[in-house]
């Protein structure tokens, strides 16, 4: 009984074997049976936002950490963060003057500029992608636009991409939307900076009070800068920036 059982086992055993030889023969012979499996579950909507969707939010991340700059210039340096001045004198008992008037739209053009290699390189890769497939491919380019909108931020690409094998298929208005409330974060900024330029200070609390879903700090510095961080209190994503304005010369009381 013992020997005719350990007989059955082998029998499975080399059952298993060849089916898994075949198996392995039938994925490298038959490649037509594996590209199938994969088109049928390729989305190139998802291909784009798989591979731009990290990139972007953190890029964004890095910008509002830095006062609306992805590479800033003119900043004071907090926390190991370079902050951007949004307002600024270098005298003493004057108001600062603005430094992005038009704040939003520099923080648009920010964005799109950090993320502009990577766009080129993932629509690259999705034409390769499907033509690896034995796809017929038609992708034409368009402009890449970064909107700022109330409680999100939309990327959009005007491409336009065919995919043809057996039919054809259409793919266009591609986007990515974060959800990301900086619309009304600029607005606070903004607000502030019309503050530090008339009174040459802010009351944090006036606009906690006003918007209960933020957050809103004000670092007093030794130089007389003031570094100001606006944290969205559900998501934590957060703006911060540096003003400097209406600083008393040293020995001098406020």
């Amino acid at each position: 009984m013992f020997v005719k059982k350990r007989g059955q086992v082998t029998v499975f055993i080399i059952i298993a074997i060849l089916v898994v030889g075949i198996g392995v023969l039938v994925y490298l012979f038959f490649p037509g049976i594996r590209t199938t499996t994969s088109t049928e579950t390729e989305n190139p909507y998802s291909f784009i936002e798989e591979c731009l969707e990290d990139e972007i939010k953190n890029n964004l991340e890095t910008i509002n950490l830095q006062g609306g700059i992805f590479e800033p210039v003119f900043y004071y340096t907090y926390e190991g963060n370079s902050i951007e001045y949004l307002c600024y004198t270098n005298d003493y008992h004057e108001l600062c003057v603005v430094q992005q008037p038009m704040l939003v739209q520099k923080i648009e053009k920010e964005l799109l500029n950090s993320i502009s290699s990577d766009v080129d390189f993932c629509f690259n890769s999705l034409e390769t992608n499907f033509i690896n497939q034995n796809f017929q491919v038609n992708l034409q380019r368009g402009e890449t636009l970064v909107e700022i909108l109330p409680e999100r931020v939309v990327v959009n690409f005007d491409s336009n991409l065919t995919l043809t094998k057996d039919d054809s298929q259409n793919y266009r208005d591609f986007n990515i939307i974060l959800n990301n409330n900086l619309y009304q974060m600029t607005a606070v900024a903004k607000s502030i900076v019309n503050w530090e330029t008339t009174y040459g200070d802010s009351d944090p609390s006036t606009y906690m009070n006003y918007y209960r879903n933020l957050k809103v700090e004000k670092r007093k510095q030794a130089d007389g800068t003031t570094i100001y961080i606006l944290t969205e209190r559900d998501t934590q994503n957060k703006l911060q920036f540096a003003s400097r304005s209406l600083v008393l010369p040293p020995g001098y009381a406020p």
